[in-house]
C-alpha cells in the first residue's frame, strides 16, 4: 500500500517537474553509492572545454554532495524543487510546458556562464532559488510561513533563504546568483515589455513546442503574472495579453 502511494505521488509530480526532482535525487545517489566519480559531474571549465567533457554543466544541476553534514541541506532543497517548480508548472505555467522548459533553460544557461566565471562547481542551489524567486516575484503578496512560525510575503523568502543558508552553512554567494538570474528572467518576460513597454526580448524556441507541446483544459494553479502599469491606450500593439489565476496561500 505505501509503495502505491508513493508511486501515485510520484506520478501526480508534473512532468518538467519530474524530470528535475529526479535527476536530482538519482545523481546524487550515483555519487554517493561511488558508482561514477563524483568529481565528474561538476561545473569545471577547463575540463569542460579543453576536455570536452560537455556533460558537466548538466550533471553539474543535477548533483549534490551527500554526508552527514550536508544531508539536511539536500533534504530542503528537494523540498523547494519539488514545492515551487510544481506551483510554477500548475500555476502560471498551466498548460505551457514548453514556456516553463525554456525557464529552466534560460536560468540554467545563466548559470553555467556564471558558473564558469565565478567558479562555481555545483548548481542545484542556485538553480532552485532562480525558480523560486520568479514565483515569489509572480506571488509577492503572498504571506508566506517559515521556520519557527515565521510568517513574511513571499517577496522576501528568497533572502530570507539566502540569510539563513549563510548563518548555517557559510557562504550563500551562489544563492546570490540565482536570485540574479531569476530577476533576470522575471525582467526580461514580464517586467520589461509590461511595465516598460518594451519589446518581448525572451520567446520560447519554436523547437520546444514539438517536444512539449501546449494543451488545453488545465487549472490554473499556483501564481499570478503581473499586471501591466502602462496606460490601456499603450496596449493597442502589444498582442493578447493573458489573464493568469490568482496565487493560492503556501501550503494550500
Amino acid at each position: 500500500m505505501a509503495s502505491n502511494d508513493i508511486g501515485d505521488w510520484y506520478r501526480s509530480i508534473p512532468r518538467i517537474t519530474r524530470y528535475w526532482f529526479t535527476g536530482s535525487v538519482a545523481l546524487p545517489l550515483i555519487g554517493k553509492l561511488g558508482l561514477v566519480n563524483a568529481m565528474s559531474m561538476i561545473l569545471h571549465f577547463g575540463m569542460t572545454v579543453y576536455h570536452f567533457q560537455f556533460w558537466r554543466p548538466v550533471t553539474a544541476l543535477f548533483y549534490y554532495p551527500i554526508s552527514p553534514q550536508s544531508g539536511f541541506h539536500y533534504l530542503i532543497n528537494l523540498y523547494f524543487l519539488y514545492s515551487y517548480s510544481t506551483r510554477l508548472e500548475t500555476g502560471v505555467f498551466d498548460g505551457r510546458p514548453a514556456d516553463y522548459m525554456f525557464l529552466l533553460i534560460f536560468n540554467w544557461l545563466c548559470l553555467v556562464i556564471i558558473g564558469f566565471i565565478a567558479e562555481i562547481f555545483l548548481l542545484m542551489d542556485p538553480m532552485i532559488l532562480s525558480v523560486l524567486y520568479v514565483w515569489c516575484q509572480l506571488n509577492k503578496d503572498q504571506v508566506v510561513q517559515f521556520w519557527f512560525g515565521t510568517q513574511f510575503k513571499a517577496m522576501y523568502l528568497p533572502w530570507v533563504l539566502v540569510g539563513f543558508n549563510m548563518i548555517i552553512r557559510g557562504g550563500g554567494f551562489s544563492e546570490l546568483f540565482g536570485i540574479l538570474v531569476g530577476h533576470l528572467y522575471f525582467f526580461l518576460m514580464f517586467k520589461y515589455p509590461q511595465d516598460f513597454g518594451g519589446r518581448h526580448l525572451l520567446s520560447t524556441p519554436s523547437i520546444l513546442y514539438k517536444y512539449f507541446p501546449n494543451r488545453r483544459g488545465g487549472v490554473a494553479g499556483f501564481g499570478m503574472a503581473p499586471s501591466s502599469r502602462r496606460r490601456p491606450d499603450d496596449d493597442n500593439d502589444t498582442g493578447a495579453r493573458h489573464r493568469w489565476g490568482q496565487g493560492n496561500a503556501l501550503g494550500d
